[in-house]
C-alpha cells in the first residue's frame, strides 16, 4: 500500500461526508484512510460504521481516543499507518480525484538517495487559486527541506504526505495537560536532519478553514499551551540562527504565552538565550508588532 490518508478528527460529522465522497471519487484506490476521533460526542463513530460496510475501494480504520489534541492524534495515525506515505487531510478539507495518484507516481519518481522525508502538492480554495505562494519557473518541481521554504516562495499551508518509515521517527512531543503543539515543530526538526521535501505546483488539497478549526483559534492555543510554544520557539531558534526576525518572533511568542506567569529571566534562561536579546524581542513585540507580519 502507497498511501495512509490520516484524518484526525473533532464533532465534525457534519463535514466529513464531503471529504469521505473525494476519497471515493479518487481514480486511484492505492491507500487506506485511518481516521482517529479526538472524542467526539457527536455522531462521528455511527457515521464511520456505514461507510466501513461500502464497498469504497480501499479500507477505513477508525479509532476513538480521549481528548488530547490534533498531535496526540497524530502519533496514533502514525503507528498504525500501512502506507509508505503519510498524508494527513484534516476533517474539513477535501482532494481533488487525482490526488493520491498523483502523489503515488511523485513517490516513484523519486531517486533512492534516501535524503527525502516528503513529497507534496499544493492546496487551493478551489482547483485553480492557490493558498500561499509557489516557486517560480518552470519546472515541475522544487526540492527544499522546510526550513527553505520562504526561499523558494512556498508560503502558506501546502499538502505535504511524509514518508512514513521517517515520520516514525519524529513522534510529537506530548506534555501532561496540553492538547496542542504546531506541526512545525516536527517538520523542522526533519529538515534541521538534513532531510527534503519534493514540492510540486498541482493543486490536490482543497481547503474550508472553520471556525471551529484550530487555524482560527488565535493566540488562546498558545496561552493555553505554554510547553508545546517552548519547544516551537527554541526549534525555532535552532534551524534558524541566521534569522534575526525569526529569532524575535519565537522569543515574544513564547513570553505571549507565559507572560502572565513568569519574569523575564525566567523566560530567557528556558529560551537558552540572553536577558538582553530577550528585551529587545519583548519591547518590538509590544511596541512594533507589524515588524512580525
Amino acid at each position: 500500500m502507497t498511501v495512509t490518508v490520516f484524518t484526525p478528527t473533532f464533532n465534525r460529522a457534519y463535514i466529513l461526508p464531503r471529504l469521505y465522497e473525494s476519497l471515493c471519487a479518487q481514480t486511484c484506490k492505492d491507500f487506506e484512510w485511518i481516521i482517529v476521533d479526538d472524542g467526539s460526542s457527536d455522531n462521528t463513530e455511527e457515521l464511520v460504521g456505514e461507510w466501513t460496510n461500502n464497498d469504497n475501494g480501499f479500507d477505513i480504520i477508525y479509532e476513538k481516543k480521549q481528548n488530547g489534541g490534533k498531535h496526540r492524534a497524530i502519533n496514533v495515525g502514525v503507528q498504525k499507518a500501512r502506507g509508505e506515505l503519510f498524508f494527513i487531510v484534516d476533517s474539513d478539507d477535501h482532494l481533488t480525484p487525482e490526488a493520491v495518484e498523483l502523489l503515488v507516481r511523485w513517490l516513484g519518481d523519486l531517486d533512492d538517495s534516501h535524503k527525502f522525508a516528503a513529497i507534496s502538492g499544493a492546496r487551493g480554495r478551489d482547483v485553480s487559486t492557490y493558498i500561499g505562494g509557489v516557486f517560480k519557473g518552470n519546472n515541475d518541481y522544487v526540492d527544499a527541506k522546510n526550513t527553505e521554504r520562504e526561499k523558494h516562495n512556498l508560503t502558506g499551508d501546502k499538502a505535504e504526505a511524509y514518508i512514513t518509515s521517517v515520520l516514525k521517527k519524529y513522534p510529537f512531543p506530548e506534555f501532561d495537560g496540553e492538547n496542542f503543539i504546531t506541526e512545525e515543530v516536527v517538520w523542522n526538526a526533519i529538515a534541521y536532519d538534513g532531510y527534503y521535501v519534493r514540492w510540486y505546483k498541482d493543486i490536490i488539497y482543497i481547503c474550508d478553514y472553520l471556525d471551529d478549526g484550530l487555524t482560527k483559534s488565535g493566540n488562546a492555543k498558545n496561552r493555553n499551551n505554554p510547553q508545546g510554544v517552548l519547544c516551537w520557539s527554541k526549534m525555532t531558534l535552532k534551524c534558524f540562527p541566521q534569522d534575526f526576525k525569526k529569532k524575535l518572533h519565537a522569543i515574544y511568542c513564547y513570553y505571549d504565552a507565559v507572560k502572565d506567569k513568569k519574569d523575564i529571566s525566567q523566560i530567557a534562561k528556558d529560551l537558552d538565550i540572553g536577558r538582553a536579546f530577550c528585551c529587545i524581542a519583548i519591547m518590538l513585540g509590544n511596541t512594533k508588532r507589524r515588524f512580525f507580519k
